[in-house]
């Protein structure tokens, strides 16, 4: 089946189109090194990391996965998330994914949350992990393209709100390290108000991961 739906729509790598490879060694390694350190301008209020620059192929991946309906980059870029929650994680302590969310429209658009697939596979790579996807937007978020960082401030401001954890959840992280999980971090503002909506739930965050920081 594989093979007939390739002959049908051909695939190429997301990050550089080298026919017949849905991801290459080569743009593999562009979010194969240890996460580095960001400072965006919305300050979480935690650490924030990142697996690359949102350049190059790690920039084409991101957006075949939101914008051309990649599911299948889920895989590569969340064992990458994987291996850099590997380096970050602390040892001996569960730790919990949270997603950071998207608006609702853009996620059936993109016939789901691609950050949460990514996710998904970076847990199931790693001991004693779960995802939590208890984010969600309020009601009037407007999409953030064109936004200058001020109005993406004021567009998410307060509208970032959690779901009630089941009791189970709640066990899992009362002695577990909380991660915010996300593919971009551009100005910071997704994040921070991700990480004050926990806060609100009387949760708090270790620290961030993106894939791609701008």
């Amino acid at each position: 089946m594989r093979t007939l739906l390739d002959l049908v729509v051909p695939v190429d790598c997301a990050g550089c189109g080298r026919p017949d490879l849905r991801w290459c060694i080569d743009c593999h390694a562009a979010l194969a090194g240890p996460p580095v350190r960001v400072w965006p301008r919305g300050a979480p209020g935690i650490s924030c990391w990142t697996l690359g620059s949102y350049a190059g192929p790690a920039r084409r991946a991101v957006l075949a996965a939101k914008e051309r309906g990649r599911r299948d980059l889920a895989e590569p870029l969340g064992v990458a998330l994987a291996a850099g929650l590997a380096v970050l994680r602390t040892a001996g302590r569960p730790l919990v994914l949270v997603p950071a969310p998207s608006r609702a429209v853009a996620a059936r658009r993109r016939g789901g949350d691609p950050v949460l697939r990514s996710a998904r596979v970076a847990a199931r790579c790693l001991p004693d992990c779960w995802v939590l996807p208890i984010l969600r937007m309020g009601h009037g978020v407007r999409d953030s393209v064109g936004l200058t960082p001020a109005e993406r401030a004021r567009n998410l401001r307060g509208r970032v709100v959690s779901v009630p954890v089941r009791s189970s959840g709640r066990e899992i992280l009362q002695s577990a390290e909380i991660i915010v999980v996300d593919d971009v971090v551009t100005t910071g503002a997704t994040v921070h108000e991700s990480v004050c909506a926990l806060v609100r739930a009387g949760l708090h965050a270790c620290g961030v991961l993106v894939t791609c920081a701008a």
